[in-house]
């Protein structure tokens, strides 16, 4: 998995573009509309040109039909940035639909989405989760400044600004979008542990449980300082809020460091790739069949052609398609960027509708249902005992009263009493 044995698409102008919203001309604009025959010739035969040597390898040198289909993907990905352009018009289009979400209501089949049944939350919760230093808190005050249509708004989530202290976020944050907002939430998460099985035992709390709003997130390998530190703070803090399940994921990566990790022989930098891979492939972040989205920010440090390879990278070590399920969102206050945080958004709340569970509710009434006709069976049987039991001893008694003797009354002995 390795850096160097992908292909990357030819550079151009790559630091004249950075300066754009994004190119209509793409990197691969001509690569698309090729032929095998074409790309072959284009990228295989062709010696690379001046400060392209060990960037990109020689097609013949790996599978010719690997290499093409490699080749194609680069394009689709590079023609991505091109089509943002085009649909920049209809960005307040695209803002005023999510602002009009409600849980449930884009849903396949929102008509037969009935709340008797299915588990419609009242606030759909999108859990964000990453790497130390992957922009996770940078991503929520960027949200939220997109959809509050406002550029000066204060900041809400926290920022680290240097990644090797002890400083980041250790209480889980939720952040209403917008803030007036009932609809739908992100979750602001810890930084993802280096060691996994913690990891794994995290996100199975937060998967299973739920997550509230305030609640203190420790690690067994947390050091003493930092644990006193932590309680300390968490004496200070709230954590009535209410409990929510997690609707959907985003997994969030920063660029750079995935970049490194692709081109570096350094085995410890290598290790970044192997860290992400380990944590997305976690089965409790998936919902059904549909795996984390995935956010790559830190893109405007990157050249837009490290970036194309990044998104390729990413889809072939996470199994997950870079044109529409990895979002580059970097830096920048374009309208570009502006609409990918609205597509990724999108994407996030269809898949969190898709995946409302259809029988949580339906089980627990069926279970209900059982108990009461149980116990209704009991009473009648116990009702039918009782009166078997007092039916026949009552007529027995009316019988023998029935069957007594008559009282016979003498009246000459008691004639005086009245004669007198």
């Amino acid at each position: 998995m390795g850096g160097e044995t992908y292909l990357s698409p030819p550079p151009t102008e790559d630091e004249s573009l950075l300066g754009r919203d994004y190119p209509h001309e793409s990197i691969n604009s001509s690569v698309s509309s090729e032929d095998d025959e074409g790309l072959s010739q284009r990228f295989g035969n062709d010696p690379p040109t001046n400060g392209e040597s060990g960037l990109i390898p020689r097609i013949s040198s790996i599978n010719g039909a690997v290499g093409r289909q490699r080749l194609k993907l680069y394009a689709e990905v590079s023609r991505t940035y091109e089509d943002l352009q085009p649909r920049i018009d209809r960005l307040d289009e695209a803002k005023t639909k999510i602002l009009s979400y409600k849980p449930g209501s884009w849903a396949e089949k929102a008509d037969a989405i009935n709340s008797s049944v299915y588990d419609v939350p009242n606030t759909t919760s999108i859990l964000l989760i990453g790497p130390k230093a992957s922009g996770k808190s940078a991503l929520v005050n960027k949200i939220s400044r997109v959809l509050e249509n406002d550029l000066f708004t204060s900041e809400r989530a926290q920022v680290s600004c240097n990644s090797s202290t002890e400083d980041g976020t250790y209480f889980l944050h939720e952040y209403a979008i917008p803030r007036d907002s009932g609809s739908f939430c992100l979750y602001d998460t810890r930084s993802l542990s280096v060691d996994v099985s913690e990891n794994t035992e995290m996100v199975n709390c937060w998967m299973t449980n739920g997550v509230r709003h305030g609640e203190l997130i420790e690690r067994h390998s947390d050091g003493t300082d930092l644990k006193a530190r932590l309680k300390c703070k968490a004496r200070k803090s709230s954590t009535s809020s209410k409990l929510r399940a997690i609707n959907f994921v985003v997994f969030v990566v920063n660029g750079l460091s995935v970049l490194e990790s692709m081109d570096s022989i350094d085995e410890k930098k290598k290790e970044y790739s192997r860290f992400i891979a380990a944590n997305f492939n976690n089965p409790l972040l998936s919902f059904k069949d549909d795996k984390p989205v995935v956010v790559v920010t830190h893109g405007d440090l990157l050249s837009l052609s490290d970036r194309v390879r990044v998104r390729v990278y990413l889809g072939e070590l996470l199994g997950v398609p870079p044109t529409t399920q990895i979002f580059d969102i970097p830096e920048n206050n374009d309208p570009a960027t502006t609409l990918a945080i609205v597509d990724m958004l999108i994407y996030c709340l269809e898949r969190a509708d898709r995946n409302i569970p259809a029988e949580v509710k339906s089980r627990f009434l069926s279970k209900v249902s059982y108990v009461v006709i149980y116990l209704l069976v009991w009473i009648i049987l116990a009702m039918i005992v009782v009166f078997r039991n007092r039916g026949p001893h009552s007529h027995q008694r009316l019988d023998q009263t029935d069957m007594s003797p008559p009282i016979e009354i003498e009246w000459h002995k008691i004639r005086h009493l009245w004669s007198d």
